[in-house]
């Protein structure tokens, strides 16, 4: 499933998304991989956690994006959780994109079982009504 962390740039989406996911690395037996725009966030994930720089990637479109996700899903069969910080600006996409790229990232989360989490710089009344119910912290 996609679920979402949102809230204005600045209000610590990033540190509850560390929080989270160096939590859950504890717990699970796969694998999880994290996405930022840079590498800044390196040494305050666990070791286990694999680290992707989209930025060097030249990730130009939403639908680039996407398939990006296809070739990480499909090179690691173990793959549990994916965690996006600053997902907008990753997935090269607005809120408005939403709708078009989350029902594509659910159809991968569901066909082989991995869960999503999202960081959007956004405040809760913005994001698209129909994915309201998968915030889980609203900052």
């Amino acid at each position: 499933m996609v679920r979402f962390i949102t809230g204005g740039n600045g209000k610590g989406k990033s540190k509850v998304l560390l929080e989270m996911v160096n939590a859950e690395v504890k717990e699970i037996l796969g694998n999880i991989v994290f996405l930022d725009t840079t590498t800044k966030h390196m040494y305050e994930l666990n070791n286990k956690i694999r680290l992707i720089n989209t930025s060097e990637y030249m990730l130009k479109s939403s639908d680039m994006f996407v398939g990006f996700i296809a070739g990480i899903v499909s090179q690691d069969h173990d793959l549990q959780q994916l965690y996006f910080d600053n997902f907008l600006t990753i997935a090269n996409c607005t809120i408005n994109d939403l709708g078009t790229v989350i029902p594509l990232l659910d159809e991968l989360s569901n066909k082989f079982g991995i869960d999503m989490v999202l960081s959007v710089s956004t405040s809760e009344g913005e994001l698209p009504k129909e994915f309201a119910d998968r915030v889980i912290e609203a900052l």
